[in-house]
């Protein structure tokens, strides 16, 4: 998991009780401290350690510039100063959590001490006024368990953002040829969204291999896949899909690539003989996400999935293939072999692809269980994230890496896919985190595509419900 730093900054305003303000701003901190969540807090420079004052707010957001927040986090202890809010979120442009804690009953004299539900609703006005998207956490109290989820929710929200911000991607040679679908403009993705490629032509890569070979630097790796996999090639293959997966890893690092989008057919096979499948699955495995066929969205994807898991699940880049033979919503998802680890329900098998001669696939069932599943895409300057909800189901038996999983309604996914802008490609991740991704596309400008209608049910999750 990234490192996630929330600005803490509490607010109050002037004609309401400024003591509960600052008794509730000292509660959230308690609060947070014990849900480990980790934030620079404003009581050095605010003399109540609250947001209310323009001068406080300009030393504010220098330090939280300084800290690198990823996030910002305004409790309501009374009314609030909605104006403060918004400017420093402008400032900042992180994710922003808008909440405050529920108002205790009038006192005997009529007398509302804070009245925060209220100022929660001018400072969503003033927000809106300053083209500000946020993330709304509903009223509640701090013990809530609305509370917990919530802000834990919006640190996954913030990973994806920040991940979302700072994606350099490791392109090992053009598409292939016959793949006009994984065609990407490189120009608008920087323009759009700061999103780099790294291209390298083929020759660097086995270059790389080689030197790899002549070290003996993958004796490791082949011990690691003796331990971990069934074997179904000869030493010397395993060898040099070992050295390709040290190889691969060393130039992400030389690039600061933080994920890779390799050309896997054919001009590899030319070079080494080998797939890369299981070298890519080495890779998926430790956090690198690797996705076939020069697929930039696929692996922009499987960033943007693993880090709504805040970095403790591993993704999987698959083909949507074919429909279940029996289950009128089921289908199969499946690849030559890329697959991690962690994602088998067995000992998986190095051996060879369904569709190829060259060996260094990994051949392996998932895991069923719920499931994520989902495609950056974009057409025509417009991109979207498809998303929705699948889960694992029992299937026959086929080659490569793969899962049968059964939608809520098949027949409206496969249109989804055909009319765009998505291709055959997806990521799936075990667990649920749509509603993560949902929310996260409000701060990276990506237009959520649910491909069953749960947007409200999505939309009450967040709010707490």
């Amino acid at each position: 998991m990234n490192r996630i730093v929330i600005g803490f900054a509490p607010t109050r305003r002037s004609i309401f009780s400024a003591p509960d303000a600052v008794k509730y701003a000292d509660l959230t901190r308690k609060r947070l401290g014990e849900l480990g969540v980790e934030f620079v807090d404003i009581s050095d420079i605010a003399q109540d350690g609250l947001l209310h004052d323009d001068n406080d707010r300009i030393r504010i957001a220098a330090k939280f510039k300084e800290a690198g927040v990823d996030g910002l986090f305004f409790p309501h202890g009374n009314f609030g100063t909605e104006y403060e809010v918004a400017r420093l979120a402008k400032e900042l442009n992180v994710p922003v959590l808008l909440w405050g804690p529920r108002d205790e009953r009038p006192d005997g004299n009529g007398i509302r001490l804070r009245d925060s539900q209220c100022g929660l609703f001018a400072t969503g006005k003033v927000l809106r006024r300053f083209r500000i998207p946020f993330t709304y956490m509903t009223n509640c109290r701090l013990e809530d368990p609305e509370f917990e989820r919530g802000v834990k929710d919006f640190l996954a929200v913030c990973n994806v953002v920040k991940v979302f911000r700072s994606i350099r991607i490791l392109q090992i040679g053009p598409r292939p040829f016959d793949f006009w679908s994984t065609m990407c403009n490189e120009g608008e993705l920087l323009e759009k969204f700061n999103i780099q490629l790294s291209p390298i032509p083929m020759p660097e890569l086995t270059v790389e291999v080689k030197k790899v070979q002549e070290e003996g630097a993958e004796a490791e790796v082949v011990a690691y896949c003796r331990e971990h996999f069934n074997i179904a090639v000869k030493e010397e293959e395993l060898k040099k899909v070992a050295a390709l997966k040290v190889a691969m890893k060393r130039l992400a690092e030389k690039y600061g690539c933080s994920a890779i989008a390799i050309q896997c057919w054919n001009a590899l096979q030319g070079e080494l003989g080998i797939m890369p499948c299981a070298a890519n699955s080495l890779l998926n495995e430790e956090g690198i996400p690797v996705v076939c066929e020069t697929d930039i969205h696929g692996a922009i994807t499987a960033l943007m999935a693993e880090a709504a898991a805040l970095g403790e699940k591993r993704s999987f880049f698959a083909d949507w293939t074919v429909r279940h033979p029996d289950n009128e919503n089921g289908e199969l998802l499946q690849h030559c072999g890329p697959w991690p680890l962690s994602v088998a329900c067995e000992r998986p098998t190095i051996g060879y692809p369904l569709a190829f001669d060259h060996p260094g696939a990994v051949e392996a069932l998932a895991k069923s269980g719920d499931l994520t599943l989902c495609r950056f895409d974009g057409d025509n300057g417009e991109y979207s994230l498809l998303l929705g909800n699948a889960k694992g189901v029992e299937g026959p038996y086929t080659k490569g890496t793969y899962m049968w999983v059964e939608v809520a309604n098949l027949k409206r996914l496969e249109a989804k896919v055909v009319e765009g802008p998505y291709i055959h490609h997806c990521v799936g991740i075990h667990g649920n985190v749509v509603p993560v991704l949902y929310e996260a596309c409000k701060y990276i400008g990506v237009q959520p595509d649910l491909y069953d209608p749960i947007e409200e049910d999505v939309k009450a999750y967040l709010r707490g419900e």
